[in-house]
């Protein structure tokens, strides 16, 4: 049977959506402002620790880094902020008045998971490249006020290290910070060896780009066995490095933008390196808006008993350990697929579905019991 006409209804699925947003926007902003007073506390240790640097300038470092670091945590505020709206208007007995005049869990779920899904979109398409190039200009930022890469963004204690070979012989690279996908690099340490193997010099630079078939050092000290070490300030080092490969030495998943990952999974595919990692992110961010969507319904199973008959908040407590118990879940899948040990879609699509019709059959059960 059809779900009975309510009068005024869009009105109030607005007023509904509303609720949502304003609770998902304040928790996500709430944690927002804590992760950037910790970063920033972070920031002014770091700055006592490896030369003075303005607070306007950390202060702008922390801005920056802020969208990679509250990415991920949208499903969490839609969980925490849905299960705060769904409470808030069963405390001001505004779901009684719904369900009595004929509303069903779905019609007043249906602008929450409206708002979830829009949310999820708008993180995936606007945020996620924004999240990217932000935290590329952080680094960049880090990188030339301390002369090293951040603490919190590093590989290694001190970066990883590349063997490449090139036209005049192998050298050993190794970098403190990368941007632009591995193409770009600051405070380099270079050992090079000639074709037979045989160890020449030893370059440092503030930096690096790799061109076609060389890497262009800037500003390099070069020193060898016997002999006065030299400046320039360009120093070419060849390599048979492309840019791909570069890329999987050197860059990190969180500054690629989701609009550049299935070109970079293509070309990845064509220089023969594992795409798994690639493949994991790219359908992270897709299944995204439907993550968000899940959450709803995940918040709806705790959220819709009515406070007179109490127990709110055990239900509550269930809901936030069930959302973590979720979390765990699916990082481990994630994990899972990134080994190479499942494919890479099951591993992401499944714990969601899995959580969407756990949820759907526990609020199937409330509404006819």
């Amino acid at each position: 049977m059809s779900p009975l006409p309510i009068p005024g209804a869009s009105t109030l699925s607005v007023y509904i959506g509303l609720r949502f947003l304003m609770a998902i926007l304040g928790v996500f902003g709430l944690c927002t402002v804590l992760i950037f007073m910790v970063d920033f506390v972070e920031m002014l240790r770091q700055a006592g620790k490896y030369g003075s640097v303005s607070g306007w300038v950390l202060a702008w470092i922390t801005i920056l880094r802020l969208p990679a670091y509250t990415e991920i945590l949208l499903p969490f505020a839609v969980l925490v902020g849905s299960i705060g709206a769904l409470l808030m208007l069963a405390r001001k007995s505004e779901l009684a008045v719904m369900r009595a005049g004929g509303m069903s869990v779905w019609q007043f779920l249906r602008p929450g998971m409206v708002v979830a899904l829009l949310l999820g979109v708008l993180s995936t398409t606007v945020f996620n490249p924004l999240a990217a190039g932000a935290r590329d200009r952080a680094e960049r930022i880090y990188a030339e006020s301390f002369g090293r890469e951040s603490g919190n963004l590093t590989r290694g204690a001190s970066g990883p290290w590349l063997r490449q070979d090139g036209a005049d012989g192998q050298s050993i690279l190794s970098a403190a910070s990368a941007r632009r996908r591995g193409t770009e690099l600051t405070s380099v340490t270079a050992f090079v060896y000639d074709k037979g193997g045989s160890f020449i010099e030893r370059v440092d630079a503030k930096s690096a780009r790799l061109e076609e078939g060389f890497w262009v050092l800037q500003d390099a000290l070069v020193s060898g066995i016997g002999r006065q070490p030299e400046s320039y300030g360009e120093y070419l080092l060849s390599t048979y490095l492309t840019p791909e490969r570069a890329a999987d030495a050197f860059g990190t998943l969180i500054s690629v933008s989701f609009w550049e990952l299935e070109d970079l999974i293509y070309v990845a595919e064509k220089a023969g390196l594992s795409t798994a990692p690639l493949r994991t992110q790219y359908e992270l961010l897709l299944t995204r808006p439907l993550l968000c969507v899940a959450m709803v319904f995940l918040a709806a199973t705790v959220s819709l008993r009515s406070f007179r008959s109490g127990g709110i908040q055990t239900m509550v407590v269930t809901g936030m350990v069930g959302g973590f118990g979720f979390f765990l879940f699916a990082e481990i899948s994630r994990q899972v697929g990134t080994a190479g040990l499942a494919p890479v879609w099951a591993a992401v699509w499944v714990p969601i579905f899995l959580a969407i019709l756990v949820s759907v059959t526990v609020l199937l059960h409330q509404e006819d019991g």
